[in-house]
C-alpha cells in the first residue's frame, strides 16, 4: 500500500500531509545542523577533527539519517524521492565509511582511488546541504542570498581545493588561505595560472568554474536591470519607462476614440443615398 503505484488516493494524500508537517517541523533544526556540519566539513579538510568533534560530526550525520529515513518513509512516491534526493542519499554514506573504518577489510581498502575519490562526493553532498540550508534561511532568494551562497561555496570550495592539492608535487595550494584566495579568483571568473594536479581537484574546479559562470551572469543582468529602471525613472532618459508607456497607452486610448468619434461623422445617415 506504500509503494508508487498501489497506494490509496486517501492514504497518499494523508502520507503527504504527514511529510509536509515533518518538514516544517523539522526546517529550522536541520538548518542549524546543516550550518554546523559546514562548519565542520571545513575544518576537517583544513585542519583535522579532534576527537570531540569528531563525536559532534558523527552525532549530527546520525540526525541527518534519521531525517532522510523519516522522509523516505513518509514519502508516497518513493522512487520519485530518490531521483529527486540521490545526492543527499549518496553523501550520507560516504561518512559512513569512516564508521567502518574500524573494521579490517575497509582499513585495506583506504588506499584505494575510488575512496580517495569518495572526499569529492563529499565535498558535493556537503554544498548542496549548505544550498539547501540556505535557500531556506532567505525568504527572497535575491543578490543577498547570491552573494550568501557565493561565499558559502568559495569557504567549502577552498576547504576541497586545499584537502585535494595540499600533498600534490608542485601544489601551490599550501595553506587554506592560499586556496581561498585561489577559489575566489575562480568564482570571479578571473582565473589562476595554477592548474590542479589531482584529478579530485580538478572535477572540483570545473564546478566552481561553472559557478563562477552562472553567478557573473546573474550579477551581470541583475546590474543591468539596476541601471535599466533606475534611466526608465527618468522623464528624460532616453529608455522608457512603465510611466512612459502607460502615458502612451493613454494616447492611444484617446486616439481611438477620436478616430471612432469622426468616423460615425462622417457615415452617411440610414437610408441616404
Amino acid at each position: 500500500m506504500t509503494g508508487d503505484t498501489t497506494a490509496h488516493p486517501a492514504e497518499t494524500a494523508e502520507r503527504w500531509h504527514a511529510l509536509g508537517e515533518l518538514e516544517a517541523w523539522l526546517e529550522k533544526p536541520m538548518v542549524v545542523l546543516s550550518f554546523a556540519w559546514l562548519a565542520l566539513f571545513v575544518v576537517e579538510f583544513t585542519r583535522g577533527l579532534s576527537p570531540f568533534l569528531q563525536a559532534v560530526g558523527t552525532t549530527i550525520w546520525a540526525l541527518f539519517v534519521v531525517d532522510f529515513v523519516l522522509r523516505f518513509w513518509l514519502a508516497p512516491h518513493k522512487v520519485a524521492y530518490l531521483r529527486a534526493n540521490w545526492l543527499t542519499a549518496l553523501s550520507l554514506l560516504v561518512p559512513a565509511v569512516r564508521v567502518l573504518r574500524a573494521f579490517r577489510a575497509v582499513r585495506a581498502l583506504r588506499g584505494l582511488r575510488a575512496l580517495r575519490g569518495l572526499r569529492l562526493v563529499k565535498v558535493v553532498g556537503t554544498l548542496n546541504r549548505g544550498v539547501r540550508a540556505l535557500g531556506r534561511s532567505f525568504a527572497r532568494r535575491g543578490m543577498g542570498y547570491v552573494v550568501a551562497l557565493t561565499g558559502l561555496v568559495a569557504l567549502a570550495g577552498a576547504a576541497g581545493m586545499y584537502a585535494f592539492e595540499r600533498d600534490a608535487p608542485g601544489t601551490e595550494l599550501t595553506s587554506y588561505g592560499s586556496a581561498l584566495w585561489w577559489t575566489a579568483m575562480m568564482l570571479t571568473s578571473v582565473g589562476s595560472d595554477y592548474f590542479p594536479r589531482t584529478g579530485e581537484g580538478r572535477a572540483l574546479c570545473l564546478l566552481l568554474a561553472l559557478f563562477g559562470f552562472a553567478v557573473f551572469g546573474y550579477v551581470t543582468a541583475a546590474l543591468a536591470t539596476f541601471f535599466v529602471g533606475r534611466d526608465a525613472h527618468d522623464p528624460d532618459a532616453e529608455v522608457a519607462g512603465q510611466a512612459s508607456i502607460d502615458a502612451l497607452r493613454t494616447e492611444i486610448v484617446a486616439l481611438r476614440a477620436e478616430v471612432r468619434a469622426l468616423r460615425d461623422d462622417v457615415r452617411p445617415p440610414n437610408g441616404a443615398a
